[in-house]
This record gives structure tokens, sequence and C-alpha cells, in this order.
């Protein structure tokens, strides 16, 4: 079996971040969300990947990934000229996946849990397809399925109007050679895409065995701001103690933290979960639950929590706590000069400051 991995998109809802980066290299606990994905499958037994990329930023995802080995996997690349939806995605995969079945993964999809069960049960089985189903409240974001009494997979609904069923289709999805009939047969959407919900529909209504999976553990699509807190939140709950820097007499961590090579604690309080980068330096501050600060980063007097902060940026001399925030790259904020509760402020488009 081989792996595909879709890491282009243009990364709407996360901007500004997206217009300097690819959304899949955004880290949850300091790792890119994309290395969970390769993880999952190299854990489930999947070494041959494919990674769709942009023309826009498929280079950074190049040199963050390489050829894969540092995975215990080989990478190829296969580049995507526009977004043309994800079953185009897997029409010019087709070379590369040749006749073998595959584990189709969204490069910003996380599980917590791995894929593992889910693999396993499709190797073995005889289905033709099996899609991973999330049970929600309103699932009307999304593709919805609609199931029989023995598990298959009768109907899909791309963000229906009314609600149909609980079941989501979320960003992971498993196929037979017999997708690139469907995914050769279909027409885009209105949107000019084509579209997933259309491929698998496709296989249902030519009498193929599309079966579910639903998924217990937990499942986020980091696509805004909030689900990347989110599922920063999820990884730091289980993530375990590990000391690799420096910590001074006049600090004091409490709880699961992790300080990776490199990192300087002086006099500040760390309150776990939290992990703290390479080379970051955390000075006369207060690091509180649930924050991920990235390597290269300056943390000084100040108080954080909640929060997750990308590659070199400064944080200093700040009056109030800073919570629930996702901070970008090379990022520096600090007090102003000037009188009392002067703002003094560079802010790109598309930004969100509370105050």
């Amino acid at each position: 079996m081989k792996g595909l991995v879709l890491s282009g998109g243009k990364g709407t809802r996360l901007r500004p971040f997206t217009y300097t980066g690819a959304k899949q290299l955004v880290p949850v606990a300091n790792k890119p969300v994309l290395f969970y994905a390769l993880e999952d499958l190299v854990e489930a037994g999947i070494t041959d990947i494919g990674i769709v990329i942009s023309p826009e930023t498929g280079e950074q995802v190049k040199a963050a990934v390489g050829d894969g080995s540092r995975f215990r996997a080989r990478v190829e690349y296969i580049v995507q000229d526009a977004p043309r939806g994800i079953a185009h995605g897997i029409k010019i995969a087709h070379d590369f996946i040749g006749t073998e079945r595959f584990i189709l993964f969204l490069g910003d999809n996380f599980i917590r849990d791995g894929i593992v069960p889910q693999v396993a049960a499709f190797r073995e089985g005889t289905m033709n397809a099996q899609i991973i189903l999330y049970k929600l409240d309103d699932p009307s974001s999304m593709g919805v399925a609609i199931l029989d009494g023995d598990g298959r997979v009768k109907r899909l609904v791309e963000k229906p109007r009314q609600f149909i069923s609980p079941y989501g289709v979320i960003g992971i999805y498993m196929f037979d050679h017999h997708v690139f009939e469907a995914v050769n047969a279909i027409q885009p959407s209105a949107r000019g895409e084509l579209e997933i919900t259309d491929t698998i529909q496709y296989l249902i209504d030519h009498n193929l065995d599309v079966r579910a999976h639903l998924l217990s553990g937990g499942w986020i699509d980091t696509g805004k701001m909030s689900d990347i807190l989110e599922a920063n939140r999820l990884v730091l709950d289980i993530l375990e103690a590990k000391n690799e820097g420096q910590v001074d007499s006049t600090s004091i961590i409490e709880g699961r933290v992790v300080l990776q090579a490199g990192a300087v604690v002086h006099n500040s309080r760390i309150r776990g979960p939290a992990i703290i980068g390479e080379r970051t330096r955390i000075e006369n501050a207060f690091v509180g639950p649930y924050t991920s600060i990235y390597h290269d980063c300056l943390i000084r007097h100040c108080e954080i929590e909640h929060s997750v902060v990308l590659e070199h940026s400064t944080l200093m001399d700040i009056p109030t706590r800073i919570a629930d925030s996702l901070i970008g790259r090379n990022t520096r904020v600090t007090r102003a000069d000037g009188p009392p509760k002067t703002l003094k402020m560079v802010i790109g488009d598309y930004s969100q400051v509370g105050i």
C-alpha cells in the first residue's frame, strides 16, 4: 500500500500566516501538522508516500520534509498547478499510485490516536474504499455520510443545508484502483473543483463496496486559529515531561513541561502542560498551561498561556497577560514607548488583535 498526502491549497482560513507559509507547516506542540500525518502513515506501515504540493509553498514543504528518511519513509513530490479539488489531487497522482491500494491523508488533518486500526481493516478486507467518519452535532460545514445497517455508505452530501446525518467525513480516505475510474468520470463542481464526495458517490452508485469507520478519538481539521489551539491542547494533554534545556535555581517548573535542546529558563515559572522549543529563552516570565513556544524565541517580562508562538519571535515587556493567541514567525511584540496606555502597532492584512 502507498500513501498520498495533500499539502497544497491556499489556506485562506489561516491568513495572514498562509500568505508566507504552507498551512500544513504551522506547528502543533512544536511539530508541523504535516509531520503528524507522515508519522501516522509510517506507524501504520505505509512508507512509500507521495506529497501533492502547490507551486507557491511546495519548496517550503520540500525543505521541511526532505526525502522522507527522517520519517523512515520514501517521499515523492507531485505538483498541483492550482487548487482543483481533492479528487484532482488523486487524479494527478495516478502514475505514482499505479494499481496499488492507498491511503489519502489531507495534510492539515490531525488525529491524536493515529490510523493503525483503520489501515489494518482496509488492508485485510475486501472493501473498495473506506472513509473515516466523526460524529458531530452539526456536520453541515463538511461532507456528510448516510449509512445502511451493515456499515456501508449509502450516500454522501457535501455541506447539506438540512440535517441528514451526524456523520461528518474527515480528511482521511482509503481506496483501491477503482477510484481512478471515478475521478476521470466526474465533472467539476460549481466552484470548479473535482470533489471527493462526488468521487465516493460514483463508487457507491457503481455498486462498489464503500465502508465507513467511526472515529472515537480526537480529530481536528486545523484550518482556523481556534483549531490550531485545540490540536495543541490535545497533544500537550498526553505529552510526557522532558528536560533537554537549562533551568536555573530561581525558576519553577510545574506539571508536564518539555524543554527542548538548548532552551533556557531564567527566573521564570512554567506551568504545564507546555513545550519550550530549541534555543528559546524564557526570562522573568510566566508561561501557563497549553502553551507551545517554537524554536529561537525570546519571552521576557511577560505572561502567556493557552497560546502558540511560532519560531524566531520575541515577546518582551508586555504589561498584560497574553492568552488564546497564535503568534506568527519572526514577530516582535513589545511595550510601546510613550505615555501609559499607548499602543504602537504594525499589523498585516487580515490580522486580528484583541485589546
